[in-house]
This record gives C-alpha cells, sequence and structure tokens, in this order.
C-alpha cells in the first residue's frame, strides 16, 4: 500500500518526525522499513539515525494526497515525483507514479523514475516488469525483454513478469515466442490459483492472435486450468473465472459442473443462469436450458430476456404456437425491442396466420424508433404472400431487394429469390419469374426445388421444353424419390410428346407421394389419353375427381365417357 493517512493524520505524522523521542506514524510505505511506535530508529537506513530522505518523502506524499484530494492533480505528480526520488525504495508509490506516467504517455519520466528504484538492492521483479513496460514504449526492445526477464528470476512466481515478456513479444509480432513464455510458465511448480486464471487468460488474448497455434495453445491452457482446479480455491470470484476459462475453451462439462456447484452453495449468482442456459443451448440440451430459463422467470416474472430465450428455444424445436406466446409474453415486457418483432411476425407466418403476422409488423412499424429495413419487407413480402395477395407481396420483395442491394446484398440469398420468382410466376409474369430462378440456380446450382419449378413452369406454359426437360431431369436425379419432381417429369415429356416415356415416370410419382394428389392423377389421365387408353385415363380422371373437385377435369372425363365408350380399354 501507499503512505495511507487522512490530511489531519498527516500532518500530525509529520509533525512528531520533526520532533525527536516522539511517536512514529502508524502506517508506513510498503517497501520501506517497518517502525514502531516511540522508536524512530527504523526509519534510518543504518539503524542509528532518522533517514532524512524517507522523512522528505513523507512530506511530499502528505502534501501530494493534500493536493489530489483538492483536484489538482498535476502538483500532486509532483510532489509523487519528489516522494519516489526521496525513497526509490518505495515499491507502491513508484508504480503508482509511473503508473500516472504511462497513462499520460510520459514513458521518459518513468523510466528516470524506475532507473533509481531498481538500483536499490533487493529490487523486486515487480519493479522490473514495469521497467519493461517503460522500455517497450520507448521502441526500446532488446531492453524489455531484459527487464522482463529479470523480473522473472527476481519473482518467479509472479504473473507480472511473463505477462509483461509475453506482450512484448505478442506486440512484435512473435507468437512463438510468446507462447513459449507463457508454456514455460505454465509448468511452474507450486504457483497461485490466480497465476493459472491469469496463465488462461494470456493463452486466450493468444489464440485470437494465432489462430494457426490453436491446438498447442488450448492443450496448455487446459493444463493450466485443471491445475487451477486441483487447488479447490475458495474464492468466488476465482472460482466463477475458473468456469468462465473453461467454457471459453470449450470444456463444457467442467464449466457447468462449477456453475451447478457454485449455483447450488450460493444461490442465483447474477448472470450465473444465464451462462448455464447458453451452454445448454449450444449442446441442443433445451431441457436443461429450458429448466433453468424457466426458474428466472418464476425468480423474475418481469424478465423478457428469459421469455425471449424459452420462445427461440420453443422455435427451434418448430414448437411455433409455443414459440409465439413467448415472444408475446417478452413483448409486453419489452417493446422497444425489434428483433422480437420480428421473431413473433416470423413464426406467426410459419403457423401460417398472415394476418396476425401482418398486424405484428404493422406495430413495429409504426414504432418510433424502428428504422425499417430489409427484415421487416421480407417478412411483409412473405406474410402477403401466405395470404395469397402476389402483388402486395412483390411489392415488399422489390423494396426488400432494393434495400440490400445498397446496405447488404449478402441478404440476396438464392432462397429470398426463389420466393420472389414464385411470387412473379403466380401473378404470371414469367419472363421476371424466370430470371429470379436463374438468380438462384446462379447461387445455388443444384437447388432441386430451383430446377424443378423453373423447369414445369416452362413445361406447364408450353415454352422451352427442351430446357425444361434438363432442368427436370437434374432435379430428378438429386432427389429421385421426390413425387413432385417425377410428376414434372412425366409432365414435360408428356409435353413434348413422349407420353411413353412419362408414363412410367407420372407412375413413380404416384407411388412416392404420401397423400393421394389430384393433380397427380390429372396428369397420368393425360397421358393414358395419349396413349388412346382411355379406360385408364377415365379411371385417372375419377381419382382426381375424389381428391378434389376440378370443373376442367369433370369436363375431359364427360368428353371421354361421351364420345369413346366404355368398352374402349386399349390404344390398339
Amino acid at each position: 500500500m501507499l503512505y495511507q493517512c487522512h490530511r489531519g493524520v498527516w500532518i500530525l505524522a509529520i509533525g512528531c518526525l520533526m520532533l525527536a523521542g516522539c511517536a512514529s506514524p502508524s502506517q508506513r510505505v510498503v517497501g520501506s522499513q517497518s517502525a514502531t511506535s516511540g522508536d524512530l530508529k527504523a526509519l534510518s537506513r543504518n539503524g542509528n539515525d532518522v533517514n532524512p530522505h524517507q522523512v522528505s518523502a513523507y512530506a511530499h506524499y502528505a502534501q501530494a494526497m493534500i493536493y489530489d484530494m483538492d483536484d489538482q492533480p498535476e502538483l500532486a505528480e509532483q510532489e509523487l515525483s519528489k516522494a519516489a526520488l526521496d525513497d526509490p525504495s518505495n515499491v507502491e508509490l513508484v508504480l503508482e507514479l509511473t503508473r500516472r506516467y504511462l497513462q499520460e504517455k510520459q514513458p521518459e519520466k518513468a523510466q528516470e523514475i524506475l532507473t533509481r528504484a531498481v538500483a536499490v538492492p533487493g529490487a523486486s521483479g515487480e519493479l522490473y516488469a514495469r521497467l519493461a513496460v517503460v522500455y517497450s514504449r520507448l521502441g526500446k526492445d532488446d531492453e524489455a525483454i531484459q527487464a522482463s526477464q529479470t523480473a522473472i528470476k527476481r519473482s518467479p512466481d509472479a504473473l507480472d513478469g511473463y505477462r509483461t515478456l509475453f506482450f512484448i513479444y505478442l506486440q512484435k509480432g512473435r507468437p512463438k515466442e510468446a507462447l513459449k513464455v507463457l508454456d514455460d510458465a505454465v509448468h511452474r511448480p507450486d504457483v497461485s490459483p490466480e497465476f493459472g486464471v491469469g496463465l488462461v487468460e494470456m493463452y486466450a488474448t493468444l489464440e485470437r492472435q494465432a489462430p494457426s497455434e490453436k491446438s498447442a495453445i488450448d492443450a496448455n491452457a487446459l493444463a493450466a486450468l485443471n491445475r487451477v482446479a486441483e487447488q479447490h480455491p475458495a474464492s468466488l470470484q476465482l472460482r466463477m473465472k475458473l468456469a468462465d476459462d473453461y467454457n471459453l475453451l470449450g470444456d463444457t462439462t467442467n464449466a457447468e459442473r462449477i456453475y451447478v456447484q457454485l449455483l447450488e452453495s450460493n444461490g442465483d449468482i447474477p448472470g450465473l443462469r444465464e451462462k448455464l442456459v447458453d451452454i445448454y443451448w449450444r449442446g441442443k440440451d433445451y431441457d436443461k436450458a429450458r429448466e433453468q430459463l424457466e426458474s428466472m422467470v418464476q425468480e423474475d416474472p418481469a424478465n423478457a430476456a428469459a421469455y425471449f430465450r424459452l420462445g427461440a428455444i420453443a422455435d427451434e424445436q418448430k414448437k411455433f404456437s409455443d414459440a409465439a406466446g413467448y415472444y408475446q409474453k417478452a413483448l409486453l415486457l419489452s417493446d422497444d425491442a425489434e428483433e422480437l418483432y420480428y421473431e413473433l411476425a416470423r413464426v406467426q407466418i410459419n403457423l401460417n396466420r398472415p394476418k396476425e403476422a401482418l398486424d405484428t409488423l404493422k406495430r413495429a412499424k409504426s414504432h418510433p424508433k424502428f428504422a425499417g429495413g430489409f427484415t421487416p419487407e421480407i417478412l411483409t413480402a412473405l406474410a402477403y404472400d401466405r395470404e395469397k395477395d402476389y402483388t402486395n407481396a412483390l411489392t415488399h420483395f422489390t423494396a426488400a431487394e432494393v434495400i440490400a442491394k445498397t446496405s447488404k446484398p449478402e441478404l440476396l440469398t438464392a432462397d429470398f429469390y426463389f420466393d420472389q420468382g414464385a411470387a412473379y410466376e403466380r401473378v404470371g409474369n414469367y419472363d421476371d419469374a424466370e430470371k429470379c430462378f436463374q438468380k438462384t440456380l446462379a447461387l445455388e446450382p443444384d437447388s432441386a426445388e430451383a430446377l424443378n419449378y423453373l423447369g414445369y413452369m416452362w413445361a406447364e406454359h408450353g415454352m422451352k421444353l427442351d430446357k425444361a426437360l434438363e432442368l427436370i431431369q437434374k432435379a430428378v436425379k438429386l432427389e429421385p424419390k421426390s413425387a413432385a419432381y417425377l410428376d414434372s417429369l412425366g409432365w414435360v415429356l408428356y409435353k413434348l410428346n413422349r407420353p411413353a416415356e412419362a408414363l412410367p415416370n407420372e407412375q413413380k410419382a404416384i407411388q412416392f407421394s404420401e397423400e393421394p394428389d389430384a393433380t397427380l392423377y390429372d396428369h397420368l389421365g393425360d397421358i393414358y389419353a395419349a396413349l388412346k387408353q382411355t379406360d385408364k385415363a377415365r379411371e385417372a380422371w375419377q381419382r382426381s375427381i375424389a381428391v378434389e373437385p376440378n370443373s376442367e377435369v369433370r369436363k375431359k372425363l364427360e368428353k371421354a365417357g361421351g364420345t369413346l365408350g366404355s368398352n374402349t380399354s386399349t390404344g390398339k
């Protein structure tokens, strides 16, 4: 510690020092010899006389404290400098003064003080570590490294020297040498838990700077943590830091174990349950995450963040109704959380509640603090799309595209252009639909869904049939048991007047369809009709109407029954 006295005590202490035989001050400078009441001999270097330099140091330090209390930092610093020059053996004083100099970017002044301090016999490693920092600031790399090494020799069980040398090497772009410093330190015997935790923090720093050394870094950092754990530190802060570092290094098993122990022994430490939730979320252990979150909302029913995380878990598990309920609770508690509106709207769209989604998005749009952007526009487009209001959907798709092009082009994904293309197709704008699907395929050439959609669109409207066949064949190759893609293949072959090739593909489509599909039976009927197998065509159309009544299919069925006769069953 520094010279620690209040102003009045200091005035008394200085006065007593001036009088022979008076009691010494009760609080001494750390780094100087101790003084007992009524014995001023301890203030003397030779044990016989009062040391005038230390008396002067006391006086300057007292005046510095007065200036500090009077908010005159420059004058206080001048007095501290005089005190340090008078008594360079006072480690705490020297460190405090040089800290100020470094903070004020005056390393030259810090060097002057430290040079005198390390000249004192038995100067501590802490002083050499600070001197190394000063040399580094002055660009004196060799001197900085040498001072750091001396700090380690003087105080091998203290972290200061290692830390200083480590950061010098790191700042000079020498990560392997920085790693060696830590590896040397990690093998020191009988180091304190604080030492081990400090090493891990430096390992983490090094990993960010030199990711190529990750495997070696993680192994030694975990070794350091395990040594700390073996010492069973009693400090709550150290145990928390130990768990945090395990978590940082990916050892979630040990991190969870310590967090749970802390929770059981110390109650709900702020932020502790959140850390457990993060571990469980990353490990997809949603039941344990939910358990912690439910405890959080029981303890604090107004915890909007916990409701949000509960919603995210339900969302991840495709429990969209539960997710919507949690998100709505979170919004009631925190209506300024813009992301909540969008998450709620998204799950409402997934629940096929587009009107509710549009209402949620309208509330977000009217909020004075929200600026809008790509997310609300694309969600609005998707909500209108679910309502089959494709004109409005395209308006918002276009707005979202314009925003993304000028801010975040990476948002214009293959899925975006697919959805936009589908909306164009549904309003009959096949040219723009084709452009969108081509953009999808440029971004994701093996998108079977886009290959099929574009190919089927062309086939359905008698356009580019050869290219349509090529795209659909590629989609079927990617997903050979897709009923939709096999139907498209049968249909494009039918359109190409190749019904014999179309038939087995349409039959496979019906075979792989999970439920009876009116369109598949309609297509099958058309293919049989083209093959002049009228009875089979009529049977297929009847099945289509049974699944879903359709006036166009009924007309085909009636026409087949009225013109061909019920006994005509072969194509001959």
